[in-house]
C-alpha cells in the first residue's frame, strides 16, 4: 500500500514509510486525567482510531501506544480541592475517559503507559541530558532543558528561536533563575505534601514533556513510525518531545500528524467561558455512531464545528445505513456471503490513502447507499446485495458499525448485547465476548463477525 499523509514536520504530503516492513509503530498523546472528557477528546480519539483501523484493514500490523498522564499539576490541584489522593483522582477520570471511548467503539491501545509507571525511564533520559550538557539544575527548583543547546529546536512547529526568545522575554512572569525564558522543566522538585519520587536531583516528579519522550522511546524504540496528537500540542509539547529525544542522541518519530480542534458556535471550546460540552452529554443525546460519522465528515486536520446541527445530520446518515440493512434482511439477503464491489473498494482506498480523506471515503459509501436503495426499488436483489455488503465493509473499515438491528423483531436487548460483545472484543476481553456469544446462541441467535462489523439473526 502507498499511503500519503500530511506530515506536520515536513509541511507537505509525504509517503508514510515504515521502519519494519508490514508493521506500523504509532504513539498518540493521551489524556491528562483530572476532569471528564469533552467532545474534543472524543474527536481526537475517533480520528486516530479510524487511522489505526484503516491501516489494520489494509493488512498492516499496528502497534498502537497511547499514554495516560496520571501525575501533573492539575491532578494535584483537583486532589486538594476534592480531598482525594492524586491516584484516586487519576483513576476516577481515567475510567470515565475510557468508558466514553468504549461507547464510541474506539479500540483500546495495545499499550497504555502511565507516567507514574515510567519514572525510571524518565530519570535515565534526564540524566543523559544533564551529562551531555543539554540540561542544568536550579537549586530548590529542579532540572531544566537548555533550549539554546539544541540547534534544531523549532523544527516541528517551524518557529524561530529568536522570535520565541523575544516573545518569552516580554512576559512579566519570566523565571529569572532559568538560563533562558524558553527553557522548560524536566524534573520538578516537590513541595511539602506533594507526591514525589527519588532522583539524583532530589525528590520530585517529571515535567509533562519528558513523559512522552521517555515512554515512546521505551515502548517503540528509536525511529518509530508515526506520532499523533491534537494540533494544540504541536508547540510546545511535541516540539519539546523531539528536542529532548534528539539532544539525548535518539532518533524520534519518523512522521507527525495532528488532528484539528473542535469549535462550538465558531469559537474555541472553553469550559471557563461556558462554551463547552462533555463527551458524555453528547453521547447521551446522540447515537455514538453519529458522533463518529460527524467527526469523519470533516477532514481530520481541519478545525470543525461539532454542535447539535452536525450531530443531527450525522444521526440521519446512521439511520440511512441501518434502514438499508433492514431492507436487506427483509428479503433474506445473507450479507456474510454477498460479494463486494471491488471498483468502489478501490475508490475508497484511493481516498483513504490520500491523507485519510474520510469525507471523500464517506461520499463513496453514501453513494452506494443511494444506489442500493434504487436497486431494491427495482427489485434487483443481486445488485442490492453487493452494494449493501460493500457499504458494510467500507463503513466497518472506518469503525462505523451499521445494521445492528438484523431482525424485524427489533430486539433492543440483543442489540445491546451485541454492542457489549463488540466492546469486549475491542478491549481484548475475549472471555466476556465468548460468554455473550454462547448465551445468545443458546437463545437461537446466530452471530456473524466480519471486518465490517457484527451482524445477527435468529435461526
Amino acid at each position: 500500500m502507498a499511503v500519503k499523509i500530511y506530515d506536520t514536520k515536513a509541511r507537505k504530503k509525504v509517503a508514510l514509510t515504515f521502519r519494519d516492513e508490514g508493521k506500523v509503530s504509532v504513539y498518540v498523546c493521551g489524556p491528562t486525567v483530572y476532569d471528564v472528557p469533552h467532545i474534543g477528546h472524543g474527536r481526537t480519539a475517533v480520528v486516530f482510531d479510524t487511522i489505526r483501523r484503516y491501516l489494520i484493514w489494509s493488512g498492516l500490523e499496528v502497534n498502537f501506544v497511547s499514554n495516560v498522564t496520571d501525575i501533573e499539576d492539575k491532578i494535584i490541584a483537583r486532589a486538594a480541592r476534592d480531598g482525594l489522593t492524586e491516584s484516586e483522582v487519576a483513576q476516577e477520570f481515567e475510567e470515565k475517559y475510557f468508558a466514553e471511548l468504549d461507547r464510541l467503539v474506539v479500540m483500546r491501545p495495545d499499550v497504555t503507559p502511565h507516567a507514574t509507571g515510567y519514572i525510571a525511564a524518565m530519570v535515565k533520559l534526564i540524566s543523559d541530558l544533564v551529562a551531555s550538557g543539554h540540561a542544568y539544575t536550579i537549586d530548590d527548583q529542579g532540572v531544566y532543558f537548555d533550549v539554546s543547546s539544541y540547534s534544531a529546536y523549532g523544527e516541528l512547529s517551524h518557529r524561530d528561536l529568536a522570535t520565541l526568545l523575544e516573545s518569552a522575554g516580554a512576559r512579566v512572569d519570566v523565571d529569572s533563575a532559568k538560563r533562558s525564558p524558553v527553557d522548560f522543566v524536566l524534573w520538578k522538585l516537590a513541595k511539602p505534601g506533594e507526591p514525589s519520587w527519588d532522583s539524583p536531583w532530589g525528590a520530585g516528579r517529571p515535567g509533562w514533556h519528558i513523559e512522552c519522550s521517555a515512554m515512546a522511546l521505551d515502548l517503540l524504540g528509536d525511529g518509530f513510525d508515526l506520532h499523533g496528537a491534537g494540533d494544540d500540542l504541536v508547540f510546545p509539547h511535541n516540539e519539546n518531545e523531539i528536542a529532548q529525544a534528539g539532544a539525548a542522541g535518539h532518533e524520534f518519530a519518523r512522521h507527525w500528524i495532528h488532528s484539528g480542534m473542535v469549535q462550538i458556535n465558531a469559537e474555541k471550546m472553553s469550559k471557563s467561558s461556558g462554551n463547552f460540552r462533555s463527551l458524555a452529554d453528547a453521547l447521551d443525546t446522540y447515537d455514538p455512531r453519529a458522533f463518529r460519522v460527524a467527526v469523519l465528515l470533516t477532514q481530520y486536520r481541519s478545525a470543525m464545528e461539532l454542535g447539535d446541527s452536525e450531530l443531527t445530520a450525522a444521526a440521519s446518515a446512521v439511520d440511512r445505513f441501518d434502514s438499508l440493512v433492514r431492507r436487506a434482511m427483509a428479503v433474506e439477503i445473507d450479507l456474510s456471503t454477498a460479494s463486494i464491489d471491488r471498483k468502489r473498494e478501490q475508490s475508497f482506498r484511493a481516498a483513504m490513502d490520500d491523507d485519510f480523506a474520510t469525507p471523500a471515503a464517506l461520499a463513496i459509501i453514501f453513494a452506494a447507499v443511494s444506489e442500493a436503495n434504487q436497486a431494491f426499488d427495482c427489485e434487483d436483489i443481486e445488485t442490492a446485495a453487493t452494494l449493501v455488503a460493500t457499504v458494510k465493509e467500507l463503513a466497518g473499515a472506518l469503525g462505523i458499525v451499521i445494521g445492528r438491528i438484523e431482525d424485524s423483531s427489533g430486539d433492543s436487548r440483543i442489540d445491546q448485547l451485541v454492542v457489549d460483545r463488540e466492546t469486549a472484543r475491542a478491549n481484548r476481553d475475549f472471555a466476556t465476548a465468548d460468554r455473550i456469544r454462547d448465551d445468545l446462541e443458546a437463545e437461537g441467535v446466530v452471530i456473524a463477525d466480519r471486518a465490517s462489523g457484527t451482524t445477527w439473526h435468529r435461526r
